[in-house]
């Protein structure tokens, strides 16, 4: 059974810091791509950051500088250090994972967490 859980959310000031993390299971981690996505009430689901197999990345322009994504596969868990938090960064967060070539668009994922709250305050 694939499951993706999802940890470190929460509530904080504007400017502060938060590590997101994604612990998998069900499947081979390690040949996976895997990439966090953000969904904030009456918006669209939009990527935040993406990794490859090999560690490449791939960040969203509002993020880049101040996120950063990695990967621990002998934990089976992916990561979003989140710093210099923006109230626009509020949204629940989800981790997802996909075989084949690295992809930024959320439809092209098959194994989803079940989100965390991010919520930054101003």
């Amino acid at each position: 059974q694939v499951q993706l859980v999802e940890s470190g959310g929460g509530l904080v000031q504007a400017g502060g810091s938060l590590r997101l993390s994604c612990t998998a299971s069900g499947f081979t981690f390690r040949i996976n791509n895997l990439g966090w996505f953000r969904q904030a009430p009456g918006k669209q689901r939009e990527l935040v950051a993406a990794i490859s197999v090999f560690g490449s990345t791939n960040y969203a322009d509002s993020v880049k500088g101040r996120f950063t994504i990695s990967r621990d596969n002998a934990k089976n868990t992916v990561y979003l250090q989140m710093n210099r938090l923006k109230p626009d960064d509020t949204a629940v967060y989800y981790c997802a994972a996909k075989s084949g070539r690295v992809a930024l668009d959320s439809s092209e994922y098959n194994y989803w967490g079940q989100g965390t709250q991010v919520t930054v305050s101003s």
